[in-house]
């Protein structure tokens, strides 16, 4: 398996191996940096790949024959669609997950109480969900993970173990955090794109094509797209067969510490 560690320990050999053969036959010096180059590239793509467990393991889907997904929505609450999102999910009895902005919820205590009253699961998504988020130091992220768990608590009594990056990007340091929090991180398999994606139709048949057992897909109940979008999905979902199942329980996890 392509690891951080795994890399690290093959380009160090690689390096020594090149050194050792630059003393011997004198090999061209691009060499090195073609070396860096390579390197640079596998730990990028490490970083913005989340089910690749290049720096830890994600739980990204469910590993099931059964025909049940989970939905998840990230960045709310959100003043405009929310609670729209909300009542689509209460007339279609449907469970899903909220991964929430922490400084979002000052201002919107009562749509995030509903969120937890109507059974849906709370899930962390860092309290500023800050641009340069993936390069805070791991004391910072794990304090700026522990400001959301606070504002949450404040709100629902409970404490959220379920984490999930801001961005979708992993590094050493937000491993070390998220292992002194205690945290379980959890990404995607299904990415919807609904902040970029603005065509329904388009939006539509991309996620109707990432349906499969034990999938999870990303939404954002900050998207009016997603909004119109939502109950074609979930018909189209039950048409073919499948059950929208809370994330807990497809993913056998207790949400809250």
């Amino acid at each position: 398996m392509l690891t951080f560690r795994n890399i690290n320990i093959l380009y160090c050999c690689l390096l020594v191996l090149l050194i050792g053969l630059h003393i011997g036959i004198g090999i061209p010096v691009f060499v090195y940096p073609l070396l860096l180059f390579s390197y640079s590239l596998l730990v990028f793509r490490g970083c913005v790949n989340i089910s690749s467990g290049f720096f830890l393991p994600v739980i990204c889907s469910a590993t099931t024959d059964k025909k049940e997904i989970a939905i998840s929505f990230d960045d709310g609450p959100a003043v405009n669609y929310t609670s729209q999102i909300l009542q689509v999910l209460s007339a279609e009895k449907i469970k899903a997950a909220f991964f929430c902005i922490g400084s979002r919820i000052k201002g919107n205590e009562k749509l995030l109480k509903q969120v937890y009253d109507d059974g849906h699961i709370i899930g962390n998504h860092s309290f500023s969900h800050h641009f340069w988020f993936d390069m805070f130091s791991s004391g910072k992220m794990l304090k700026d993970m522990q400001l959301m768990d606070e504002a949450m608590q404040s709100v629902t009594g409970q404490k959220p173990k379920l984490f999930r990056p801001p961005y979708g990007v992993t590094n050493p340091n937000l491993k070390k955090a998220i292992m002194k929090g205690n945290y379980i991180p959890v990404g995607w398999s299904v990415r919807s794109l609904d902040t970029v994606v603005k065509d329904e139709k388009k939006l539509f048949e991309k996620i109707i094509a990432g349906l499969k057992p034990g999938a999870i897909f990303l939404f954002h109940d900050t998207s009016e797209t997603t909004l119109k979008v939502l109950p074609g999905f979930i018909q189209e979902v039950k048409k073919q067969g499948y059950h929208i199942v809370p994330l807990d329980k497809l993913l056998h996890l207790t949400p809250y510490a």
